[in-house]
């Protein structure tokens, strides 16, 4: 048997780091591309000859004709979304005909999903809210463990299929609050048009990924959202509904743990979209200059993210948590204009200094950042093709980031394109 080969890229903090840029460039060199949890909430985009492309539920994979593309198991997909991300694909010249494989263990996420997502949100007190896109995932993931769920496969046996969702039709229509009663029919047509059109896509992923990673094919893990949204491990309960974390690949594409490499992706500063606790947010013009020049409003919801200085606490604890075995630190060149660069070493917490996240969400909410201050580059990165082409203060900010996380950064991205990338 052929070693495998298995590279992850995973994000480091809230999510919007710049992970599709390296996927798609990772891409090129891959067999697979394959997407282990979440769903629609995740908007990768990808910038290729000036042109934008922004994914939901597709791979990063399907702009390089050779790559074949996977949505998981541990995934909750919105078919509508699939379909009309192909119809837009299609458009620019991109086919995924016989390219795109949707496991039929994924979960269906329908639109009573989003209904009741939005009225959870809507229905919270002021400071309850979790900031969610309201794009159903939570609750698609809840008839998930509720062992209620409809999964990609059910389609097949569409008369079996037809009659459980009219009765789960049944039973949201008779929810208080509901915006509006669904038609039973009308969702049953749509979805057997859908299975139609989706012919040949449902299959058994997993058995696939296996069979291509024993050739020694390499398959390349694209993560959604990022660490500290993970449903174990991020900052709860302001996180995401699934593992975003490495630990989930395998339960999520449904192969057997194996060595990877993890590359994690985090942005030279922080950003995060929704509510929850930032401790290094800037509420200032600092905070509203990297929003500008980082074009920082998110790729699914248009929300305008908030921003702050780098916090290597964060960065740190999510890398090991993922066992990552390099960095990719992204847009570099958003820091070009600053005469300072601020860096969060450490947190104050009740008067004392603290290196990691505490678990409980009102501890983590009164935490100080601790700064170190370092000196900006005032010139241009955009051209740099190898790190070592970086200006000098530049390089000591990312030694800096390697000295104290421990782990070598070996990407770094310095404009929105697909060769925009020092390594």
């Amino acid at each position: 048997m052929k070693q495998s080969k298995l590279t992850a890229i995973l994000g480091l903090n809230w999510g919007d780091e710049g992970k599709g840029k390296l996927v798609d460039i990772l891409a090129g060199k891959s067999h697979f591309v394959a997407r282990f949890g979440g769903g629609a909430n995740a908007g990768h985009t990808i910038y290729v000859d000036g042109k934008k492309f922004v994914l939901h539920q597709i791979p990063s994979g399907a702009l390089h004709p050779q790559c074949k593309c996977v949505i998981g198991n541990g995934c909750v997909v919105h078919l509508p979304t699939v379909i009309e991300e192909l119809e837009e694909l299609k458009k620019a010249g991109i086919n995924l005909t016989g390219r795109l494989f949707i496991s039929d263990r994924s979960i269906l996420l329908f639109d009573f999903h989003k209904e009741l997502d939005g009225l959870r949100e809507n229905s919270a007190k002021e400071g309850k809210k979790i900031g969610t896109t309201k794009r159903g995932i939570g609750p698609a993931y809840a008839d998930k463990i509720n062992r209620c769920a409809f999964r990609a496969g059910d389609l097949l046996h569409f008369e079996d299929f037809a009659e459980r969702l009219q009765d789960r039709l049944e039973e949201i229509n008779k929810i208080p609050g509901m915006p509006f009663k669904f038609d039973a029919m009308r969702e049953i047509n749509l979805y057997g048009d859908l299975a139609e059109r989706l012919e040949g896509m449902i299959c058994d992923a997993s058995t696939m990924l296996r069979e291509a990673l024993e050739d020694g094919k390499p398959v390349l893990v694209e993560g959604a959202q990022a660490a500290l949204l993970d449903i174990d491990f991020g900052t709860y309960p302001f996180v995401t509904s699934s593992t975003t974390t490495a630990g989930g690949i395998f339960s999520g594409l449904g192969i057997p743990p194996q060595a990877t490499d993890i590359i994690g992706v985090a942005k030279a500063y922080t950003t995060r979209v929704g509510e929850g606790p930032f401790p290094t947010e800037l509420l200032d013009a600092d905070g509203d200059k990297m929003r500008e020049i980082g074009h920082e409003y998110g790729a699914t919801t248009g929300r305008p993210r908030r921003c702050g200085w780098m916090d290597l606490v964060a960065t740190k604890y999510a890398a090991k948590i993922n066992g990552c075995n390099s960095i990719n630190l992204t847009k570099l060149d958003c820091l070009n204009d600053f005469p300072e660069i601020k860096v969060c070493i450490a947190y104050e917490l009740n008067g004392e200094k603290i290196d990691t996240l505490p678990a409980n969400i009102l501890d983590y909410a009164k935490v100080k950042p601790i700064y170190e201050t370092l000196p900006g580059w005032k010139s241009d990165t955009s051209k740099a093709k190898k790190i070592a082409d970086l200006p000098a203060a530049a390089r000591d900010y990312i030694k800096f980031i390697e000295k104290f996380t421990g782990i070598k950064v070996s990407y770094v991205g310095v404009g929105v394109e697909r060769e925009a990338m020092a390594s």
